[in-house]
């Protein structure tokens, strides 16, 4: 009895628990003749997001919300855009404004025909998701006219974990969320290690299956599930697909650095995980080899990579770094100077450029001078980080460079 109240209590905390800045996204776009789309990884948020939106513009009485989930059985029958179209078309109401809404849209046949067809219409918003990135290939751009938004849904915030599981800002909070990550559907598994990370596991064979190995018609999964293991081991490392190849040769996979090249891509496809490329800070321009790679999801990262996180925290914290800058709205590269690299260089647009380090703990001068000797080298007055989980440090400033804690990056930014 005491399990199924446990049970009871977080199906009814999920009703309560919101993300409203994607809403806001959603609704900016209404009414601007946009086809919105939210697109991330598998079981990261973005049915529920869509639903939420559902929830919401249905208490509008001048509303008629036409709405689909291809992950559930009911909607089997629509597999190509003719059935989808027959669908709309049933429900359909002319005095009202329709919302069409799909879940996993990728999943229907010649979807995109479907979308442009109806996006012409006046009385149609069209808001879809997607898990997989070819659902924003050339040819849906070309057919649908560059007329979409894409709206990336990213695993939760260490703000909303803290909301989603109901916990203070304390060490104790951000060390469950290194250690367990941002999968929404952990509200329902509870932080149980063996239980999170059975979930977790599920979750990445969901992904690889549905949005990698089938999608692409790969047939050496064992290969495929080896470079994902080598990428968990080796998060936040500069590396090449030659390096890669070579280093599953010696471990028995004759594989070519065009197969890895390839099946990198598919996984970035399924938003599994992010490239992010090199920039000569001096030199100003991209290299075209040797990258990092980060999990959207460090929780799914730490289940495949196993054990604590005493031998890797530093790639765990670096991995979440880069999602908080994404989240932050930052394009972000690696940082690279004849002297050393800088673990991110960040940009905006409408902005200036923010440089950042990364380090576990600053205990020593060795240390400290490496993390800001690297910042001190760049030549410009752009402003400079390094962000730590250094003991009593929230934030520090000196010789132009600020020393921000972990905790205060994740709920203040740069503040």
């Amino acid at each position: 009895m005491q399990k199924i109240s446990f049970v009871k209590d977080k199906i009814q905390n999920m009703k309560t628990i919101l993300r409203p800045q994607y809403l806001e996204q959603i609704e900016h776009y209404l009414g601007k003749d946009t086809i919105i789309i939210l697109t991330g990884q598998r079981r990261i948020g973005k049915s529920f997001v869509l639903r939420m939106f559902r929830d919401k513009i249905r208490q509008d009485s001048d509303a008629n919300v036409i709405f689909i989930d291809k992950e559930k059985h009911e909607f089997d029958d629509i597999k190509t855009y003719k059935d989808l179209n027959a669908y709309i078309d049933g429900r359909r109401d002319g005095k009202k404004l329709n919302y069409i809404l799909v879940d996993e849209i990728q999943d229907i046949e010649g979807f995109e025909k479907s979308v442009r067809s109806y996006y012409e219409e006046p009385d149609i918003e069209i808001v879809v998701t997607g898990s997989n990135s070819k659902m924003l290939s050339s040819d849906l751009s070309t057919l649908i006219g560059g007329r979409y938004k894409e709206i990336y849904i990213q695993a939760l915030s260490y703000e909303e974990f803290m909301r989603f599981h109901q916990m203070p800002d304390t060490d104790e909070t951000l060390s469950k969320y290194i250690q367990f990550g941002g999968l929404p559907g952990l509200l329902k598994m509870g932080l149980d290690e063996q239980d999170a990370r059975q979930y977790q596991l599920d979750v990445y064979h969901t992904v690889l299956l549905k949005d990698v190995i089938l999608r692409n018609s790969i047939r050496n999964v064992a290969f495929l599930e080896n470079l994902v293991r080598f990428l968990a081991d080796n998060t936040g490392k500069i590396i090449s697909a030659n390096s890669i190849a070579k280093f599953m040769k010696s471990k028995g996979d004759n594989i070519t650095s065009t197969v890895v090249i390839n099946y990198i891509k598919y996984l970035c496809d399924a938003y599994m995980i992010h490239r992010v490329n090199r920039y000569d800070i001096h030199g100003k321009k991209l290299f075209e080899s040797n990258d990092k790679f980060y999990f959207e999801d460090n929780g799914i990262r730490n289940a495949l990579a196993g054990g604590s996180r005493e031998g890797d925290i530093e790639k765990v914290i670096e991995n979440i770094i880069y999602n908080h800058l994404i989240r932050l709205g930052y394009e972000v590269t690696v940082g690279q100077l004849q002297a050393g690299e800088i673990d991110f260089v960040c940009a905006k647009p409408e902005s200036h450029r923010v440089y950042v380090q990364v380090s576990y703990i600053i205990v020593d001068e060795a240390t400290r001078e490496r993390e800001f000797g690297n910042l001190r080298a760049i030549r410009d007055n752009y402003p400079k980080y390094v962000i730590s989980m250094t003991p009593l440090v929230d934030r520090q400033d000196a010789e132009g460079i600020t020393h921000l804690g972990l905790r205060r990056f994740l709920t203040k930014g740069f503040e």
